[in-house]
């Protein structure tokens, strides 16, 4: 960043001040800030190269990835999955659009992203505008921003965020963010456009920190001193390989009894020097003119190539050590050493290091994570502070150990047989292995089912209740008719009751024979 004087018109001289110096701030740190980026890029070049080296080489566009795949390593096993709250249901909170409208998923892995390769990251929370979501989460990376942190409060006293540049790296665009208020500056043509807005949120800004300590709040990048040290001398030794092959594989022969001439093509010109090196059968004629027979013909000898191997073997050692400061196993770049694959007590142990690392990484992460997704519901939902009883809404986030689904699976089934009833809940089926899409698409699944068991179950009961009254109504006319005096089995048949079975009894309202009834009742 290039220096600039920004004065902007109508705030306060205390304002400022401050956007004064925490530009210069910003300023004074982004030239280390870019070399720990251009490190993570490949763009680094190497320098102090050995004397001995030939210039030609020096120029020479080589580069290791060692330390993006030392940053890549572990962001892979920091992965936010979502948010939970066991007092509440976050969906009714609207947590599932603001995931989406703001991709949640993916800005969190590129905030941690820079977090790893400067020390900060910045998440901030506003509110959205016209076409937007209602509530807007934002990772700046410390290229972009910088502040003052409260050790006492245990949070942010203000932020300044670059939001726009011109060509030549100075800034056109910037925001302010203090205790209740936010100050929006952009540049147009030579003035300054101020616009300044109050809010309840404090200051919206929670810091994601890679190894914060005490005396360094903003932490320290994942891309120390001693990787990039380790990763300039392998980049180093990649040249001096390269001269290596290029000078000293091709044997070294010397002549006696030759001049120069046999190194000339039939023009008398000297071959190049390719020529020379790569010719597998070389003639040289015998000298006509030698008394001696003796010294007529040249004779060839030979020293045998100079074998690479030192230069892989100190590869290897600079990539074993650089695997060491990584806490990266040693088939993530040993060069050789390798040859079956490891067995899995031996794969575990290796990633041990790697694995309690990852675990430190997200516990230093989620405190900010969850202000920044509390504050941001509160927003969406138009409160003017976050309710107490939304304290315990914390990060979700995936096992940083990676095991096969068959192991996962076992040991979930372990755990479940101890308490039986976490199989109906998500955290029975995570227990499983199950990702949280296919937790989602199970639990989807099963409401499905359910409902179509319900509905079937619904059908029934009323089928069965139309059943009953067509039978009353049978009932019903069987009786009329009987009343009436028609013979009971005729008017079963009639009514659609054909073969019901009577005892005998006939309604008061009909008279049977004296010796009919007599028989009937038995007496």
């Amino acid at each position: 960043m290039t220096e600039q004087t920004i004065s902007l018109p109508g705030v306060s001289a205390e304002t400022q001040a401050l956007v004064t110096g925490l530009h210069k701030k910003l300023a004074d740190a982004t030239p280390r800030n870019e070399i720990l980026s251009a490190y993570y890029d490949m763009h680094r070049a190497v320098r102090q190269v050995s004397n001995v080296l030939p210039p030609m080489y020096r120029g020479l566009s080589m580069t290791l990835g060692w330390t993006a795949k030392g940053v890549d390593a572990l962001a892979r096993r920091c992965v936010l999955t979502g948010f939970s709250w066991p007092d509440g249901d976050l969906d009714s909170l609207g947590a599932s659009a603001l995931w989406d409208g703001n991709s949640l998923g993916s800005e969190a892995r590129q905030g941690g992203l820079e977090s790893l390769i400067h020390g900060p990251s910045f998440i901030v929370t506003t509110r959205g505008g016209d076409g937007e979501p209602p509530a807007l989460i934002h990772f700046k990376s410390a290229l972009d921003a910088t502040g003052d942190w409260n050790a006492r409060a245990r949070r942010m006293d203000n932020l300044l965020s670059i939001t726009d540049r011109d060509d030549k790296g100075n800034t056109t665009g910037l925001v302010l963010y203090q205790d209740g208020v936010t100050l929006t500056a952009v540049k147009d043509g030579a003035k300054w456009m101020v616009d300044e807005q109050d809010h309840p949120w404090g200051v919206p800004v929670d810091p994601m920190v890679y190894k914060p300590r005490l005396r360094r709040a903003f932490g320290s990048s994942r891309i120390s001193r001693a990787a990039r040290g380790l990763q300039d001398g392998a980049v180093r030794e990649l040249l001096r390989l390269e001269g290596h092959m290029d000078t000293y594989s091709f044997p070294e022969m010397w002549l006696l009894g030759a001049d120069e001439s046999v190194f000339k093509d039939a023009n008398g010109v000297i071959k190049p020097v390719w020529q020379v090196m790569l010719g597998r059968i070389k003639g040289i004629p015998d000298d006509q003119d030698q008394d001696e027979p003796a010294l007529a013909r040249a004779d060839v000898k030979q020293f045998a190539a100079a074998s690479p191997e030192p230069h892989l073997a100190d590869l290897n050692a600079l990539a074993k050590l650089f695997a060491r400061e990584m806490s990266l196993p040693d088939t993530s770049l040993a060069i050789t050493d390798v040859s079956n694959p490891t067995s899995e007590g031996s794969y575990d142990s290796s990633q041990h290091e790697l694995v309690t690392e990852a675990e430190g990484t997200v516990e230093d992460w989620s405190p900010a994570l969850r202000h920044a997704h509390a504050r941001s519901l509160a927003i969406a939902n138009d409160l003017s502070e976050i309710p107490a009883e939304w304290a315990s809404i914390a990060p979700r986030w995936r096992k940083p150990r990676f095991r096969s689904q068959a192991e996962e699976a076992d040991a979930g089934v372990k755990q479940l047989s101890a308490a039986p009833w976490l199989a109906e809940t998500r955290v029975g089926l995570s227990l499983l292995g199950m990702t949280e899409q296919q937790i989602d698409d199970a639990l989807g699944e099963r409401q499905r089912i359910e409902a179509r068991a319900r509905m079937d179950t619904l059908v029934s009961v009323g089928a069965s209740s139309a059943d009953a009254s067509a039978v009353k109504a049978q009932a019903d006319a069987l009786g009329v008719l009987i009343r009436a005096g028609v013979e009971p089995a005729d008017a079963a048949r009639r009514v659609g009751l054909d073969g019901a079975q009577f005892t005998g009894a006939v309604p008061v309202s009909l008279r049977l024979p004296t010796v009919d009834a007599t028989s009937l009742e038995g007496a």
